[in-house]
């Protein structure tokens, strides 16, 4: 989307969060239902209603929640799904033609080979990916908040990789962050990564999970496993 343009991470970042927050304000009046934001996965977190950007008091304790902008938020206080006035996360996210459109586009990507014209197509989604990269076919990058992931220049992802910026935790609760890619990095095929740093030349095996395991990676690191102990069998005469 045009407003995510050319903007940093942070910049992106504390878009998306008043976005969320001013939805989570008219739904829970809408639903009667207190909402809080926190900067932590555990904490109880502060009432969206203190942050109402359309007054001056609230507009105050939204630059001073969003300084320093974090790298990921949780909402809660949602309800669990059978409270009449349970709110759907997947609504406070985004509206629902929004949603619609990204899983068409999200299925359509599916197919794309790694070609200049599937980069443009991403960036129509909002996903930020630089000029050079090749994104595989099978890749998913996550719908939830696509402006949400940033693909360096000259990288590689390869068939299968899972780019996911959102984790819903149950009963009305769930969180969001930022993946950041560097250049010229290799992410092998069937990558799994949350939010994350990736720093320049970074290269991932075939299959590696990335979290929670990282929240950031050095450049120049090769991230996979150990390979398995193999014990040959001693043939007897």
């Amino acid at each position: 989307m045009k407003k995510y343009r050319n903007k940093t991470p942070e910049e992106v970042m504390k878009l998306v969060t008043i976005e969320i927050i001013e939805r989570a304000i008219r739904l829970g009046r809408k639903k009667n239902r207190k909402i809080f934001i926190s900067k932590t996965s555990g904490g109880k977190g502060t009432d969206v209603e203190t942050l109402n950007p359309k007054t001056e008091e609230g507009k105050e304790n939204l630059k001073k929640f969003l300084t320093p902008v974090r790298r990921h938020y949780t909402f809660s206080g949602l309800g669990s799904p059978e409270e009449k006035n349970a709110i759907n996360w997947r609504i406070l996210n985004l509206p629902y033609r929004r949603r619609l459109l990204l899983l068409f586009q999200v299925a359509v990507s599916f197919f794309l080979k790694g070609i200049p014209s599937k980069n443009k197509f991403y960036r129509w989604m909002g996903i930020h990916v630089g000029k050079g990269s090749e994104i595989m076919q099978l890749v998913w990058l996550d719908h939830f908040r696509p402006e949400l992931i940033f693909i360096g220049e000259n990288t590689l992802m390869g068939a299968f990789t899972r780019l996911t910026v959102h984790a819903y935790e149950g009963a009305g609760k769930f969180r969001y962050g930022l993946i950041e890619i560097g250049n010229n990095c290799k992410i092998g095929a069937g990558t799994g990564m949350g939010p994350i740093i990736i720093e320049d030349n970074v290269r991932t095996l075939p299959g590696a999970t990335l979290s929670p395991y990282f929240s950031r990676l050095k450049e120049g690191s090769i991230v996979g496993w150990n390979p398995p102990n193999v014990k040959e069998i001693k043939k007897t005469q």
